[in-house]
């Protein structure tokens, strides 16, 4: 039997080994050599390439199909749906998950390869039921993992029951790389045997099997595998098609596939990598502990670009350590886009913040009330409790619990949304959107200015935070770190004393050799006394003291300056706490676009209310308040990036 082969170059590999940086632009000169290949289907979208089109490419998704559709003729343009997530990473509603499916079809999808990270079959109901309406070809996935309740008996139940859910082909998806080669075989032959549908194999190279993987699977009949250009294979991408045609070649298992044709278009591939600057997939023996890890080698590459954000990269063997742990308090969810973000993330705290779940991400939180389907084995009932209290999860097809609102939530995005799919993208990704969005129209007014040609730094990975300034010290390193001034402070120059300037004040009159100091104004009175360091300290981090020498306790205001820091009515500086932000990320007000912020100047909060949102390795992290009282200051807009240690909200706590 000729096996036929899934061409990755154009999504999982690029999202693999380069972030899913490249641009629709340097695709689209290979294209029509592609189309000539013979390949079973091209994968080119869906997956992360949506969300890092308009975060940072600042590319319409949509128009990438179109694009390569164009170019494309002979070959079927394959997608990654996420199940019940689409290209997001939480459940949708059934009339998002319909449009979506019904939109990516007109734009030139023909095949849709479809899975839910838990192999929870309900999720992928209303998907597959999409994509069978609309007469492309709806490829199920298993997912494959490894773990004392992940058998190849399991895996075959999900195959046959997402065969009677009328899955056209069955994909095993092994995103990790953990397939063996000899289990690849048995389980293809346990596939084949029980299946009436043709059989398709997903691997990564990853710790080196993949080769072997795919040809024990061709041994055992299966009908597809995946692979990708040489320049863009190995490391924890696909292997490469190159080597596997040539193994095959005068075998009974010959792909007919032309090599001489394959080396030029990976000479094209070759020189866009060498011209982009990016590296080559290469195994190293950190890669290969993915079997004792399990981490796949698109989450490590996320991994270490949100610890080079957080400004600790050096931890990453502890967080590699941690993962296992977290997976299995969790069941054992497969380490597959969304769980790997939900496991990833609340790993990545649990040894930032030095207390194991002492921020628990909203997504994690989800995870655990059942919002994303049936873990795979049971959740630790202490982690549980320890996460959502006696709250019972859901038992349900999540989804059920979610309304048709797709209608409603167009008008929130109506000024500026020009399309349905526009309407589409703001659904996946609603902050994101509306900042894609108002970029493009200050583009077409002749307001913005275009990027720079070619692919920039800070598109190649997420932005790293910039490097502490000199009265900022770096996280863990034992010094007081100055916040930042507010964005409509920093443009005040000299014309107002504000907040940052007392700080900076007192800082130079505790480095003095002043003991007592009185200042006084027309707007304000100032006592300042040198004192200890720890309890008598005025400037308190999110309910905690900082360190430092000097207390001010007595300052008035002036009705002129009262709009800046209403301390009459928080009675003293001395006592305000101030929240700061434990995590560089994106800070939001409220919990989406439409609903009300969390808190505003003059709310009174309680301990463990959430104040803010800060947005931070793909999760929504909210913020508590540690003490009781009232909001005296929020120093940071809606939307705006934050530092870590950088002062978000000043409380007055209560007496």
């Amino acid at each position: 039997m000729r096996p036929r082969i899934t061409d990755t170059t154009l999504r999982d590999a690029h999202q693999s080994l380069w972030a899913t940086r490249m641009r629709t632009e340097d695709m689209v000169p290979i294209l029509e050599e592609l189309d000539k290949v013979g390949y079973w289907s091209l994968e080119m979208w869906g997956g992360a390439t949506f969300d890092v089109c308009i975060r940072y490419l600042n590319e319409d998704p949509w128009e990438r199909i179109r694009v390569i559709k164009s170019h494309v003729k002979n070959t079927p343009l394959q997608m990654l749906l996420r199940g019940q997530n689409v290209v997001g990473y939480t459940n949708y509603a059934d009339d998002v998950v319909h449009a979506f499916v019904d939109k990516s079809a007109e734009c030139g999808i023909d095949v849709f390869r479809i899975f839910d990270a838990l192999n929870d079959t309900r999720n992928l109901e209303v998907p597959m039921k999409a994509v069978k309406k609309t007469g492309m070809h709806a490829q199920a996935s298993v997912v494959y993992t490894l773990s004392p309740v992940h058998t190849n008996e399991r895996y075959l139940e999900n195959a046959l029951r997402l065969q009677d859910l009328g899955a056209d082909s069955i994909c095993i998806k092994d995103m990790a790389g953990m397939i063996s080669p000899y289990v690849s075989y048995e389980l293809v032959s346990l596939f084949k045997e029980k299946l009436d549908v043709p059989i398709h194999l997903h691997t990564h190279y990853i710790g080196g099997m993949a080769i072997g993987a795919c040809l024990k699977a061709v041994e055992a009949g299966v009908d597809i595998f995946d692979a990708c250009s040489g320049p863009l294979a190995f490391g924890s991408s696909q292997p490469p098609v190159e080597t596997l045609v040539r193994a095959l070649q005068g075998t009974e298992h010959d792909t007919g596939l032309d090599l001489h044709h394959l080396f030029e278009i990976a000479n094209y591939w070759e020189d866009v990598r060498r011209r982009r600057g990016y590296e080559r997939g290469v195994t190293r023996l950190s890669a290969m502990q993915v079997f004792d890890h399990q981490v796949p080698g698109g989450m490590i590459t996320n991994l270490v670009s949100q610890l080079e954000e957080q400004k600790a990269l050096f931890r990453m063997k502890d967080v590699l350590e941690e993962v296992p742990r977290v997976r299995a308090e969790l069941g054992y969810p497969p380490l597959v886009t969304p769980t790997s973000q939900v496991v990833g993330g609340q790993s990545v705290w649990n040894v930032l913040l030095g207390e194991r779940y002492k921020i628990v991400p909203q997504e994690v939180k989800a995870y655990v009330r059942g919002y994303y389907g049936q873990s795979p084995a049971p959740i630790d009932q202490a982690i549980q409790h320890l996460i959502i209290g006696d709250e019972e999860p859901i038992t349900c097809r999540p989804a059920d619990l979610l309304e048709n609102r797709f209608g409603r939530t167009k008008e929130e995005i109506a000024d500026l949304a020009e399309s349905e799919e526009d309407y589409l993208t703001y659904v996946m990704f609603p902050q994101t959107a509306r900042k894609f969005f108002e970029h493009r129209k200050k583009m077409r007014d002749g307001e913005g200015q275009a990027p720079l040609e070619g692919l920039q730094e800070e598109e190649r990975l997420p932005r790293p935070a910039p490097k502490p300034a000199a009265n900022q010290a770096t996280p863990g390193a034992g010094a007081i770190r100055m916040p930042k001034a507010h964005p409509s402070q920093a443009s005040r120059e000299d014309e107002e004393m504000n907040l940052e300037d007392v700080k900076e004040f007192i800082r130079l009159i505790s480095e003095s050799e002043v003991n007592e100091l009185h200042i006084e104004t027309a707007e304000m009175k100032v006592k300042i006394k040198k004192g200890t360091a720890g309890e008598d300290n005025p400037f308190k981090t999110a309910g905690k003291s900082r360190p430092g020498t000097v207390e001010a306790d007595a300052v008035e205001t002036a009705p002129a300056v009262s709009d800046r820091l209403d301390v009459a009515a928080a009675g003293s500086m001395a006592n305000l706490v101030e929240v700061v932000a434990p995590m560089v990320g994106t800070f939001y007000q409220s919990p989406a676009p439409d609903a009300p912020p969390f808190v505003e100047v003059g709310s009174r909060v309680k301990e463990g209310q959430a104040l803010c949102i800060i947005e931070a390795m793909k999760l929504m992290n909210e913020i508590e308040a540690e003490s009781p009282g009232e909001i005296i200051k929020i120093l940071v807009e809606n939307g705006q990036p934050v530092e870590y240690g950088q002062v978000l909200f000043l409380i007055a706590p209560e007496a």
